[in-house]
């Protein structure tokens, strides 16, 4: 005879649970390497991804559906406790904080029995509302990184590399938590198949939530619904729920397209007739060029010297990136090495020159020894 089972969670809630693994996972896949693009295993990452270019459009696309799924999850749980009139049983109380003391002291040894879990333990809570403070950081600080101009429009500069720690740093404590106390508490400690089955046997339940079986079984835990007061609740909750989901859609259309590109953002200026002098006034004389008439993919006596000519006015030896030596090209500036070597194709002075938004320009020739070089093994002889 088979054990009996309870329901845990709704068919659309385990559908949530899907999207939210789904894209959470492919945004630490595709983050993390970002955040640790020096490093090997990150390089390795990104090239099996199709590259920086496509790796970050994937995150991207990975973070628009976690943001729709957050949509999504705030307008059905409005609909759970002011329709359905559903206990809002995820909020933490100061219950909670006992629980979490006589759990602590049952882990030591010095409590005989383990707290008694109602519908969600303060574990769970604790969980719960991680995810909704870790995505609402990671929305605010992918706004500023998505959107810098706009953000530096009405912040200071220094919010933008602030933003990209904190999502960098935000992100690594949200895989951590989930490898470390998720995978341990639902995964390996014991199996937890509720979250794919919908349903608990009446054994997992004494051991989690004792609390709610209790309320099962004496008929507590599901107020009756009566059908005429829930079409009136519903005639209410819906035109409001349209109206934040709407707001909340364009929020998000605003999120993902309010920039696009340096250009694009700059005020329209008054068009006015440019003042054209009788004389033509005299070109500049040209500053004599350094660069070696025979361009090889070699450092000394020729990238060198294009580098410093092309580059060394920002980066000559003052602070951050600096090509006034080999060592220091090498070293890369404050944000990490821009020359990996082997691999021109994720070397990031390669991206940024061949983007062509970069200041610093290269011939077509230039930057093919530049490439050369680095694929050889960027060798200072």
């Amino acid at each position: 005879m088979s054990e009996r089972t309870y329901p845990r969670f709704s068919r659309a809630q385990r559908i949530e649970h899907l999207i939210l693994l789904t894209s959470f996972t492919i945004l630490g896949l595709t983050g993390l390497p970002q955040k640790f693009s020096g490093e090997g295993w990150a390089q390795a990452l990104i090239g099996i991804m199709g590259g920086i270019e496509t790796t970050r459009v994937i995150h991207r696309v990975a973070a628009i559906v976690l943001m729709l799924e957050s949509v999504y999850h705030i307008v059905s749980v409005g609909y759970r406790v002011f329709v359905r009139r559903v206990r809002p049983t995820m909020i933490p109380t100061v219950g909670d904080v006992g629980e979490a003391i006589g759990a602590l002291l049952y882990n030591l040894g010095l409590k005989k029995e383990k707290p008694q879990g109602g519908r969600y333990t303060f574990g769970e809570k604790l969980e719960y509302w991680a995810v909704v403070w870790g995505t609402g950081i990671m929305v605010l600080t992918g706004f500023m990184l998505w959107n810098p101009i706009a953000t530096t429009n009405l912040l200071p500069g220094e919010v933008v590399p602030a933003a990209k720690t904190a999502h960098g740093g935000e992100a690594l404590l949200a895989v951590l938590a989930i490898v470390i106390w998720h995978m341990y508490h639902v995964h390996a400690r014991h199996f937890n198949k509720s979250m794919f089955t919908g349903r608990l046997t009446e054994h997992e339940m004494l051991e989690e939530h004792p609390r709610e079986l209790a309320d099962i079984k004496a008929g507590l835990a599901h107020r009756p619904l009566d059908p005429a007061q829930l079409q009136k609740r519903r005639q209410r909750y819906y035109p409001v729920a349209g109206v934040l989901a709407v707001v909340l859609l364009f929020g998000l259309s605003q999120f993902v397209t309010f920039e696009k590109t340096a250009i694009d953002t700059v005020p329209t200026r008054e068009q006015v007739a440019a003042f054209l002098p009788l004389t033509p006034t005299p070109l500049p004389t040209p500053r004599p060029s350094a660069t070696p008439a025979a361009l090889s993919p070699v450092w000394d006596g020729n990238l060198a010297v294009v580098l410093q000519e092309r580059c060394g006015d920002c980066h000559g030896g003052t602070a951050g990136l600096d090509f006034s030596t080999y060592q220091a090209a090498l070293q890369g500036g404050n944000n990490g090495p821009v020359i990996v070597s082997g691999d021109p194709d994720n070397s990031p002075i390669v991206l940024k020159i061949a983007a062509g938004r970069h200041p610093g320009k290269l011939s077509d020739a230039e930057l093919n020894a530049l490439k050369q070089w680095i694929e050889a093994g960027a060798p200072e002889e």
